[in-house]
């Protein structure tokens, strides 16, 4: 019998550096006064694909990344300063 989360208990956590990093967006998204919304539309990404980032969901990619600061108006050096 197969049983939810005992097969892949990976698939289960969040990763603490996923979780990390998307409390880092939403405050610096929260800072701009941004929705995910309006965030989503300035990024070209879907506004629940933002919301899955900050809940530490996804594994995001450096373009990912790149295009989130971009839509902050953020460099690498401001939003990972204090990471």
């Amino acid at each position: 019998m197969f049983v939810a989360g005992t097969r892949f208990p990976h698939m289960q956590r969040k990763n603490p550096l996923q979780i990390k990093f998307g409390k880092a967006l939403r405050k610096q998204r929260k800072a701009r006064g941004l929705t995910q919304e309006e965030l989503a539309e300035l990024s070209g990404l879907h506004f629940t694909y933002i919301g899955s980032v900050e809940r530490g969901e996804r594994n995001v990619s450096i373009k990912s990344i790149d295009t989130l600061l971009k839509a902050l108006g953020l460099s690498y050096k401001d939003f990972f300063g204090d990471f």
